[in-house]
C-alpha cells in the first residue's frame, strides 16, 4: 500500500519570533493577501474602445518604459478609480 507523502514545512526560530510580533492588523492583511492570491482568475470579457491614436501610442510607450504590460496597466487603473 502506498501512503501519500506530505511535505513538511520548517520555520526557522527567527520566522516564528517574526510571526509572533505580528499586530492583529497584520495578520489579517496577510490572510487577505493570501486569500486573493488563491482565488480562481475571474473571466475577462473582450471589448472594443475608440482611444486617440496619439494618446493610445503614449500610453503604450509610457508602459514599455516601465517595463508594463499596458492592457494590465489599464485594468489596474480602472480597478483604482472603481475602488476610489
Amino acid at each position: 500500500m502506498n501512503a501519500k507523502v506530505r511535505p513538511v514545512q520548517y520555520f526557522s526560530d527567527d520566522y516564528l519570533q517574526q510571526c509572533r510580533n505580528m499586530s492583529a492588523h497584520d495578520i489579517a492583511e496577510f490572510l487577505e493577501a493570501f486569500r486573493l492570491m488563491h482565488q480562481p482568475a475571474e473571466k475577462s470579457k473582450l471589448i472594443s474602445i475608440k482611444i486617440p491614436e496619439s494618446l493610445l501610442a503614449t500610453f503604450r510607450k509610457k508602459c514599455e518604459l516601465e517595463e508594463l504590460k499596458y492592457q494590465t496597466q489599464i485594468k489596474r487603473i480602472m480597478r483604482q478609480w472603481v475602488e476610489a
